[in-house]
Parts: C-alpha cells; structure tokens; sequence
C-alpha cells in the first residue's frame, strides 16, 4: 500500500479531510499497489478512499469530475519501487558501461508501468498471469515488448532467463484482448539475424494489427565488454543487407495488408544507424508514417530534416537576412552529416550567419557508439577545446539525464560552459528547435 506524502492544500482530497501520513488501502474497494491501480481507479466520478492512519481505518467519499485529480502526492512516480531487470542479456547496453558512473546508471528497469507511462520497453519475464490480466482490465496501451527473438530457445539463450521464451504467449493474449503492442529487435550479429531474423518478422507479422509496428536496432558495443559474451559490430555491407532484407518481408507483408490510408501496410523499421553505417540514403518522411518508433533512433534524422526544412519554408526572407551571428553545434559522430548539412542549407538563406557543427568521437564508451545521446562532458571538453564556438555552443538536450543537470560521466554543464568559454545551450531533438536555436527566429 502507498503511503500518502502529500495533499495539495484547497484539494479535493484535503477539504475530504485526507492528511499526509495516510496509507491508501483501497478506492470503491479496490486494493491500490501502484500508480497503475491508482489512475485507474481514481477515474470514476465518486471514490470512497479507504485509508489507514495510525490504529485507525477510515473512509472518506469525494465526488468529482470523471477524470479530475484530487490532488495527493506520493513518494515515487510509481508509487513503489521499480521492477528490477531479472535477466542477463549477453548484448546488455548496461554491463557494458565503465566503472565510476553515478549508481542510478547501473540499475536496469523492466518495468511494464514504465511502458505505459514512459515508453520504456519491457521483456514479458517480470510478469505473470495476474499482470496480464491487470493490463486486459485497465486497456493498458501500447505495450512496448523487446523481443529480440520469436525463437523460445534463442530467446533462453540471448536473456540468460528460463521465461525468456514461454512468455512470448502473452503477445497472443495481449493482442486478441486488443492491446496495442510495439516491439523492438536488438539486432546481433550471428546470434538473431539472418534467418532468425526472418523467423521473428513473419511470427510478430501474424499479430498485427495490434502489433503496429516493430523496430531493428543494432546491438550496441561499447569498449568495455571485457568477460562478456564475444559480439562484433556489423559491417556497412551487412548493415545494408539487414536493411534489405527487412524491406523485402515489408513489400511481401504489403502485398496482403493494407494500411489505414488505404496503401500497402508497412511493420518492421530499420534504424537509422542501418542507414548510416551502410551509406544508404535515408527514407524520406512519409516513410515513417506516424512515427511509433522514433525513440528507437527510427526516422529521427528524417524528422530532423523535415521540421527543419519546415521551419525555414516559413522564414521570411528579410527575417533571414537580418540574422548576425556566429554559433557552434557539437554533435555524434552517427548525426554530423545531417546536422552539417542543414547547417549548410541555412547558412546558405542567412548570409550573416556561421554555424560550426563539430563531430565529437565518444571515446568514453568506445567508437562504436556515435548517438548524441551517449556523449560526455570530457569528451565535448577535450575535442572542442580550442576550437571557434562563436557566442553559443548548442547540443541536444538528450546528453544531459532527465533532471537536466549533469552528462553521464557527472559533469555539469556549467563546468563544460566555463571551461570552453561560451555559453551552452541545450535543444530538443526536433528541427524546428534546432532552427530556431541557430537563427534566433522562433514561430
């Protein structure tokens, strides 16, 4: 049971006389565990709230809007702690980080709330039937599930978990219970590519239309995988087989499905690291559709470059022309091109604009990794030390954690800022943002 942290003064808790240091037991009889019973409960229109507090249980009644709060706080967003990971994954991005990094780095979650709530993915292995039966009631949805193989023995073998493989029939359960389900394929060489990869498309296939999309990511490797299960990195010319191989199950699954808009359905998505390390050109932006998958490094560069283009379309000329200034951005190595290049097309409207783009080598975790989204404040140090950064450095805001107040390696971005002279300033991964940051033109 949750203990209640909190009532919001003037709330519809508080004037029902709810006082922090309650235990929440129950709302109209239901026992609440987590945030999940919490909301779901709480959106009936009349809830009786039974509470412990002190020797005491007691009720209290609060009538209110269908979906309206009522204003109490917890200790935790979950209202209890995470779910911790209670599998070995042999390409587990979070084995491979360095020793010396805050503690909340090392912790893995597999958390199906957090799929609701944040998005995050989930293996099934943390649930059992009674959560599946919680997510069914509640329509809990979309589901983000890594799969990674529809092969059970593969699938044992690649999450060291003996339930690695039998929850898998909970993706049949959740689909005919008309769960949405979203999944991811952490692709490694040698292990769950080729004809397992084959296998899992045409056995996610049959789930859809609740499957509604599903991601192929590359096993990232970083340089610290000592004692580790021996991975390789795919070379450009399996990265462009892959990306070959997953169009050609998309034009067969087409042929026989069709989309919402009426033309051939499309399922499984490349990442862009496919596209990139291969030097194939990347899809343009109908491609994508809505974009389920972009937090999977799906289509984030072609978003990129299509809200940016959209946001200079709309710039006036005499507004471009006005622009003076000279800027820096710093960069991984995976986004240089298209960040250099739309730097180039702006520059190219705005005569009186410079805009340096740097690339930054991730030497922190090793150079397989080139995402943004993993570098460093000493990495940034080191390689932009000395270089012209104009009035402003810009980097995506996706290099600090969530509270915006330190890169992974601990330093603060005031540190980075005074040790390079500029200041710095954070955007989101979003062309519009970026066009904005760069001119000063905001619409």
């Amino acid at each position: 049971m949750p203990e209640i942290t909190g009532v919001l003064p003037h709330s519809r808790a508080a004037r029902a006389g709810v006082l922090e240091g309650d235990w929440l037991l129950e709302i109209n009889g239901h026992p609440i565990r987590d945030v999940l019973d919490y909301r779901f409960r709480l959106a009936d229109p009349t809830v009786t709230l039974k509470l412990h507090r002190g020797p005491d249980i007691l009720e209290v009644t609060i009538h209110k809007g269908t979906y309206d709060d009522i204003g109490l706080e917890f200790g935790t967003p979950l209202m209890d702690k995470k779910h911790r990971c209670e599998n070995g994954c042999l390409f587990c991005f979070i084995d491979q980080n360095p020793p010396g990094m805050r503690d909340t780095i090392y912790f893995k979650d597999d958390d199906s709330r957090l799929s609701f709530l944040h998005g995050n993915y989930v293996t099934l292995t943390n649930l059992h039937d009674e959560d599946i039966d919680r997510i069914i009631e509640m329509h809990i949805s979309p589901v983000n599930v890594s799969v990674h193989a529809t092969n059970p023995e593969l699938r044992v073998k690649m999450m060291k978990n003996k339930r690695a493989g039998k929850v898998l029939d909970y993706l049949g359960r959740l689909a005919g219970a008309g769960i949405t389900l979203r999944g991811q394929i952490v692709l490694c060489r040698g292990l769950n590519d080729g004809a397992e990869l084959e296998r899992s498309m045409r056995d996610l296939a049959a789930y859809w239309p609740a499957m509604d999309s599903v991601s192929v990511v590359p096993v990232g490797l970083t340089a610290h995988r000592h004692g580790l299960y021996p991975l390789e990195p795919f070379t450009p010319e399996e990265c462009g087989a892959v990306i070959r191989q997953i169009e050609r199950f998309n034009e067969a699954f087409g042929e026989c499905h069709e989309a919402e808009d009426g033309g051939p359905a499309r399922l499984f998505y490349a990442s862009d690291e496919f596209y990139i390390k291969s030097g194939t050109p990347l899809p343009d932006n109908d491609f994508y559709s809505d974009y389920t998958q972009i937090d999977n490094g799906v289509g984030m560069l072609t978003s990129l470059i299509h809200e940016f283009g959209l946001a200079l379309s709309m710039a006036e000329d005499d507004e471009l022309a006005a622009v003076n200034r000279t800027v820096s951005v710093a960069t991984g190595e995976a986004a240089y091109s298209t960040i250099a290049a739309l730097a180039e097309r702006l520059m190219s409207r705005c005569p009186g604009l410079t805009v340096r783009v740097y690339p930054v080598k991730n030497e922190f975790f090793g150079g397989q990794v080139t995402v943004t989204g993993l570098l460093t404040g000493g990495d940034i140090l080191r390689q932009l030390a000395g270089e012209e950064l104009g009035e402003c450095l810009y980097l995506s805001r996706t290099t600090l954690r969530a509270e915006g107040d330190l890169f992974l390696d601990n330093m603060p971005p005031e540190a980075l800022s005074e040790k390079l002279g500029v200041p710095l300033e954070f955007v989101d991964n979003d062309g519009g943002a970026l066009f904005d940051a760069l001119t000063g033109i905001e619409y």
